[in-house]
């Protein structure tokens, strides 16, 4: 274990093939034992971004998000109880026994990723289904995708799909400025 090399756990999307079909929203739900209607329980979103094209040649286009699991992680640099913290490989997590419902995390979150979960009593977030990808499988967004939306991986393995996606392809972060460094990539 000790010469493990280190993982770096990513999630690359393109938005092109989003159809808005629900499918992540609702497999995350049921992973994870989330409520099934509400904002409560919001881990994953999919977001309008307009039509584009002209008639009768138009397209809906589409921009999934969750929690960006930054590297630079803001929401854990606010946290008074360290409630929030980041796994060894950069999954940025939620200790809802520590956590104290300040909400101080919401405010520092610039991607509107966290939100007070009742159903736990404490903030929540994505999780990039961590119980599952460490059983060798990949998170519940990704696997149930139908377009094939998300791609999940390890950035730090130069064989790895995401690795071999964001070398060839143009990718984007959101909002860069902020210098969050994010470890989800919008590829082009």
């Amino acid at each position: 274990m000790a010469n493990e090399k280190k993982k770096r756990w990513v999630m690359v999307i393109d938005p092109s093939r989003c159809i808005d079909c629900k499918a992540c929203d609702v497999a995350c739900k049921r992973e994870n034992s989330l409520v099934l209607e509400g904002r409560d329980s919001y881990r994953n979103w999919i977001s309008s971004k307009g039509i584009e094209g002209t008639y009768p040649r138009l397209k809906q286009k589409f921009e999934p998000s969750q929690c960006q699991h930054c590297s630079n992680t803001p929401c854990e640099h606010v946290c008074p109880t360290r409630a929030t913290y980041k796994t060894r490989d950069g999954i940025v997590r939620v200790d809802y026994k520590r956590c104290i419902l300040c909400k101080t995390c919401i405010t520092a979150c610039p991607y509107d990723a966290r939100f007070e979960q009742h159903q736990f009593k404490a903030i929540d977030k994505c999780t990039f289904c961590e119980h599952r990808i460490y059983e060798g499988k990949l998170p519940a967004c990704v696997d149930t995708c139908p377009t094939k939306v998300r791609v999940f991986g390890d950035l730090n393995d130069p064989q790895s799909e995401v690795s071999k996606l964001l070398a060839a392809r143009h990718w984007r972060v959101l909002k860069p400025e902020v210098g969050t460094r994010p470890n989800l990539y919008y590829i082009a």
